[in-house]
């Protein structure tokens, strides 16, 4: 019998990749990383696009709102033959010049950027008759007799204006520092007042500047700050990516004084009396406004090829040549023709 010898099976070892083959895996993962991160770009680039427009259409809806909110109550208390136009001292020891409902590009504000304006509006928060109450007496300088003195609460903010206008005009906000019995005491009061008229402006009085600086709507408190200067103290921003704010006061200039805004009533010629022929206060029934932001995107190409425009853009045009780059950049306009509520007036009135 023969034996069988198998013979001995010898197995090759695992096999690695070779460095040719390993060197095309490189390039074809580098391939696909490039073509991924390509991709990514340009998706990325769109949604950019999408969301600094949709940015810049945010941005401008909170910033008009805050205007308006503070617009539609400009003039509250204020808005008398006695009042407008004359020069205020508020407490703080600052002082208004011209003094009106909503007063665009105010000697008294610090100016913004180039070709933009500015705005000051002021009002009051009292309840009582904006025709104030008639000073039938006056002992000293500080104390007052008028019709209904429990009408005035601690603390309220008054105006007291003479009987006639005074040239200049020149008033001083003040408050109630006693409360009253039958009389008014005032912190630091005023001689002449007596047949004059009180102004009850409440708790709370509210004059305020709007500007548009570095790219920002910024806001100064005029009872607190002094509006007049730029220091970056005196001023909070409150909406990102603004570049222009323009304004025009819209004037009935009918001799009849219809109570509506006439074609050539939009200017920006702020009145200086309470009646002026066809200039005065009393003729300002409305503001027309434009307020401009823009997206917070750079794009690689010209995407914006004409300044925004708006209503008055013939005379006040929207200039963005102060940026190099403001055509690579995406634009909202926002534009309103706001009624001054406290400053219609039904028909000619009276003294004017």
């Amino acid at each position: 019998m023969k034996t069988l010898r198998l013979k001995p099976h010898h197995s090759q070892g695992p096999r690695g990749f070779s460095l040719i083959e390993l060197m095309v895996g490189l390039v074809i993962g580098l391939l696909a990383v490039i073509i991924v991160m390509q991709v990514f770009r340009v998706s990325e680039g769109m949604r950019r696009t999408t969301s600094g427009s949709g940015d810049a259409q945010t941005t401008g809806a909170v910033a008009l709102s805050m205007l308006l909110f503070d617009l539609r109550q400009a003039g509250q208390g204020l808005a008398t033959a006695n009042t407008l136009g004359c020069s205020l001292t508020l407490p703080s020891g600052h002082s208004v010049g011209n003094l009106g409902p909503v007063v665009i590009n105010s000697a008294s504000v610090a100016t913004g950027d180039a070709n933009t304006d500015t705005l000051l509006v002021a009002y009051g928060t009292g309840n009582g008759s904006p025709e104030g109450q008639r000073i039938s007496g006056q002992t000293g300088s500080n104390t007052f007799n008028v019709p209904a003195p429990t009408a005035y609460k601690l603390n309220d903010y008054v105006l007291a204006a003479p009987e006639s206008r005074a040239t200049p005009c020149a008033l001083t906000l003040d408050h109630i520092n006693v409360v009253p019995a039958s009389t008014l005491s005032l912190a630091t009061g005023a001689t002449g007042m007596t047949n004059g008229v009180l102004y009850n402006l409440g708790q709370t009085v509210h004059v305020a500047a709007y500007r548009v600086s570095g790219g920002q709507l910024a806001t100064c408190n005029y009872m607190t700050q002094d509006c007049s200067s730029s220091a970056a103290s005196n001023w909070a921003t409150i909406a990102e990516g603004v570049i222009s704010l323009r304004a025009q006061y819209a004037k009935d200039t009918s001799v009849t004084m219809d109570a509506i805004v006439d074609a050539d009533g939009y200017n920006q010629t702020t009145p200086t009396a309470y009646c002026s022929g066809t200039a005065g206060w009393s003729r300002v029934l409305g503001l027309r406004l434009a307020l401009v932001t823009r997206s917070g995107q750079l794009e690689k190409d010209t995407v914006t090829s004409a300044a925004p425009a708006w209503a008055a853009s013939a005379a006040l045009p929207i200039d963005l040549s102060s940026n190099t780059d403001w055509q690579r950049y995406r634009y909202r306009t926002f534009e309103t023709t706001l009624p001054l509520r406290n400053m219609s007036w039904p028909g000619v009135v009276t003294g004017c």
